[in-house]
């Protein structure tokens, strides 16, 4: 996980040791030579998976001159990838957005016990036919303190609920018996983005009070509320409301041509989102750069 680039670039090298340094903690050598199962925890995975992001954008800014405040209308991400995004843009520091990863990937783990809650995808739905089947299960429940919402709105025919365990496994069968074409229980250690994680935003709001956002060099479309901002408060706020609130990913997608936007470019983990925006907009151009070879390629556009 992004060792390939720090071997071929000086530039991604000193990303992955900023990083390290900032935690106090050796993450490269944990991306490079696990173990997975340590790598995976949420504490680790969410700095992990940023850092290999911006180590692509470091290199580009270093070896082809990008700038997003030129070259970029807007920047965006889906749940920790907006930080990933605010420090592309240079709204945080590096160090600033590990260590808020850090402290958010932590909280959100020790918010719920493990076992309690939990996240599902539900294929071939629409968001009003998982927001029914979320409300249907919490109005069904003996459980005390039922909780079942939409965390995620992918992409068309994929959304995805979170909530308390026994409630969400209600969902799942109502889902079923509605005629979903698959419910997958997801293999995650928390269920993230709905209100049992409000201990974990109360965190993020004393962590993010704590640093300096600065307007970021392109708007950024928030995860909360698919719209642009570049007002550092209101970033600030909106990244707390995040942390319980749905990823309102396909309504981001599907604003950006209005926005003035004709590409993406997914920088570092995979062609997810990429895949993503494919579905929801297909008149979108899309790239993704994971390989030295991607990015020496996209360098020679810019």
């Amino acid at each position: 996980m992004g060792k390939v680039l720090a071997e071929s670039f000086a530039s991604a090298k000193l990303a992955f040791e900023e990083v390290d340094d900032a935690l106090s903690q050796k993450l490269s050598a944990l991306m490079w030579d696990g173990p997975a199962e340590d790598l995976t925890l949420t504490e680790n995975a969410q700095a992990a998976i940023m850092t290999a992001s911006i180590a692509v954008v470091r290199v580009l800014e270093t070896e082809a001159g990008l700038d997003l405040a030129k070259h970029a209308r807007l920047v965006a991400g889906h749940s920790l990838g907006e930080y990933s995004a605010l420090c592309a843009a240079g709204a945080f520091s590096l160090a600033d957005t590990a260590r808020l990863l850090k402290i958010r990937g932590t909280a959100m783990q020790a918010a719920v016990p493990v076992g309690m809650g939990g996240m599902t995808a539900l294929i071939g739905v629409d968001l009003a036919f998982a927001e029914a089947v979320a409300a249907e299960a919490v109005a069904q429940a003996i459980e005390a303190d039922p909780v079942c919402v939409v965390a995620n709105d992918n992409a068309p025919g994929q959304v995805v609920i979170s909530g308390r365990k026994e409630t969400l496994d209600r969902a799942g069968d109502i889902a079923k018996a509605k005629g979903a074409k698959r419910v997958i229980p997801l293999s995650v250690s928390a269920p993230f983005h709905c209100p049992l994680m409000r201990a974990a935003a109360d965190k993020m709001a004393e962590a993010l009070a704590a640093v300096t956002i600065r307007p970021p060099a392109a708007p950024v479309v928030a995860n909360v509320t698919a719209a642009e901002t570049s007002e550092p408060e209101t970033i600030r706020r909106q990244l707390v409301e995040q942390v319980t609130g749905k990823v309102r990913w396909r309504e981001s997608v599907a604003a950006f041509r209005n926005l003035g936007v004709d590409t993406t470019v997914e920088f570092g983990g995979g062609k997810v989102l990429t895949g993503m925006v494919k579905r929801i907009d297909k008149e979108l151009a899309t790239i993704s750069l994971d390989t030295p070879a991607d990015i020496e390629a996209f360098a020679r556009t810019l």
